[in-house]
């Protein structure tokens, strides 16, 4: 029996398996991935993409070690006009279009 090298032997996961490991969606991986900030994806077939375990396992690690800075909410105050209408307002607009 010949002597195998488990080292070569890179583990892939798919899709599912993904997103059982990072919760974040599809758009957003493909965004990230795009400016280089989580693990490029690569073609098993036409139709199946694999990503390679090790490498989102070291993505994770990396995520865990170090904090993301959250981004700042939004002042509602700057805004120019309100997106939802007042309960009263959309009553008496539907009344003078009728």
């Amino acid at each position: 029996m010949a002597h195998r090298n488990d080292a070569s032997i890179k583990r892939t996961i798919r899709r599912q398996q993904l997103r059982e490991m990072v919760p974040l969606a599809d758009s957003t991986i493909y965004e990230m991935e795009q400016r280089g900030e989580f693990p490029k994806r690569f073609a098993l077939s036409p139709r199946c993409v694999v990503w390679d375990l090790a490498e989102v396992e070291a993505w994770l690690a990396s995520r865990r070690s170090t904090p993301v800075a959250r981004t700042q909410s939004p002042d509602v105050r700057q805004r120019r006009s309100r997106p939802v209408r007042a309960p009263g307002l959309a009553q008496t607009a539907a009344s003078k279009a009728g």
